[in-house]
């Protein structure tokens, strides 16, 4: 019996060791997030920055406000975070991708148009989304919200990621310095209209 104590003990004890790692944010970060903070306190497992209405006077009329692993370490190394949208009478959340995590999204004030592509590029899966309403959207896929309501909308986004990464497909082409040309043969899109968008978006070349 003895034996069996000790093995069982030293079972919960390397349990209670790793139940969490509250991220440090001036440590080295890694593939699997920032590395273990030394001396945690409850405040590490509480976030109050989604609170706030985030400010939606920009281009797209919408505020993205995360609780990532960078902003609440206490979801470092968990597999889960959050944010909060606002979105103006007709702001738009631009197609983007999350390359690290699925999304989940609850509509809580507002209407929303939501949708995302099918990565063969066939099915297009889109619905107008009233306050309660939840949607999904699978890891890597192309998705947008925008506001197809007459008020504010607010909404709550989950993911099955401490760190979802994101890339806005518009940033990725019309905010750096591809050059018109290349874009232009890869999206078939006019060169008076592409350097249009780079002049909104701050891109050259």
């Amino acid at each position: 019996i003895i034996p069996i104590f000790f093995s069982l003990s030293f079972l919960v004890s390397s349990t209670n060791a790793a139940d969490f790692c509250v991220g440090d944010l001036n440590g080295p970060v890694g593939p699997a997030g920032y590395s273990c903070k030394k001396t945690v306190t409850v405040n590490d497992f509480v976030y109050s920055g989604l609170a706030a209405t985030g400010n939606t006077s920009n281009l797209i009329k919408a505020a993205v406000t995360p609780a990532f692993s960078a902003q609440f370490p206490g979801v470092n190394g968990l597999g889960i975070s959050i944010a909060r949208l606002d979105l103006a009478v007709g702001g738009v959340i631009p197609m983007h991708t999350h390359p690290g995590a699925s999304e989940l999204i609850l509509v809580m004030h507002g209407t929303l148009l939501a949708g995302f592509m099918s990565s063969d590029s066939k099915s297009v899966y889109s619905k107008t989304l009233n306050e309660g309403d939840i949607m999904v959207f699978p890891r890597g896929l192309l998705h947008f919200q925008i506001n197809a309501g007459k008020t504010q909308s607010v909404a709550f986004v989950s993911f099955n990621s401490a760190d979802p990464g994101i890339q806005i497909f518009h940033l990725s082409m019309f905010a750096n310095d591809l050059p018109t040309g290349v874009i232009a043969k890869t999206t078939f899109l006019d060169t008076a209209q592409i350097k249009k968008l780079k002049g909104v978006l701050g891109g050259t070349g």
